[in-house]
């Protein structure tokens, strides 16, 4: 079957390796062939094996876990967000599936990039850690969970013009808040202010992104408007 690198290339969400084409053997082998890289998967389940296009291929939760050993940690995200976006497989179903793969070696570093986007803070810990940050950047105290354009946000300075929101769930949004994310941003954008988004984990994990980000945009939003020649 084909496997690594090669069945993210049929499953759409990778690249086969130049000039080798990965292939797993249902048995012990010491199988060598030019141009082939064999894989010895005597031990693979038979739920990990499937078909695309009529031809033999690990399942996408397989291959997903044999690329994760191989590819950096932002080239692995970016097959995850293409399987997604290519309707393989969703990264909730994935997380899930995980669970039926515990301890194999790839779990880990798949965990730790859907966590990464799926980490979610309670609104008392996101005030408490975001307040310190946005103090910081040589920001007032905010207006928060208020009422701007008709849409709830969570952090609000009305003088600076500036709106921040968070987002604890960033994977797997149905087309309807897909657009009314991006109608939420058109609308404060239109209407003249700065809006800005940070996940639940750049504020815990990242804080000094958040604050490099918040100070840069304080900084903007209190330099004089340019004037305008005709």
């Amino acid at each position: 079957m084909l496997s690594h690198h090669s069945a993210a290339a049929l499953w759409k969400f990778g690249k086969e390796r130049e000039g080798l084409v990965d292939v797993s053997v249902h048995r012990h082998s010491s199988l060598s062939r030019p141009g082939i890289r064999i894989h010895d998967r005597a031990g693979i389940w038979n739920r990990d094996i499937g078909r695309c296009l009529g031809i033999p291929v690990t399942r996408p939760v397989k291959t997903l876990l044999d690329i994760a050993l191989e590819l950096p940690e932002n080239r692995l995200e970016r097959a995850i967000n293409e399987a997604d976006k290519r309707e393989v497989i969703d990264p909730e179903t994935l997380r899930e599936a995980l669970k039926d793969h515990a301890g194999e070696p790839g779990v880990r570093p798949l965990r730790r990039i859907l966590d990464k986007h799926t980490f979610r803070l309670s609104d008392d810990e996101l005030e408490l850690l975001f307040r310190p940050l946005a103090s910081a950047a040589g920001l007032p105290t905010p207006l928060t969970k208020v009422e701007v354009n008709e849409f709830e946000v969570d952090f609000f300075w009305p003088d600076l013009g500036l709106v921040v929101e968070t987002d604890g769930w960033r994977y797997h949004r149905t087309p309807a808040t897909q657009t009314r994310d991006a109608l939420r941003f058109q609308t404060h954008t239109a209407a003249g202010l700065t809006p800005l988004r940070f996940s639940h984990y750049q504020v815990k994990y990242e804080p000094d992104h958040v604050l490099n980000i918040l100070r840069k945009t304080v900084a903007l939003a209190r330099l004089p408007a340019p004037s305008l020649s005709r």
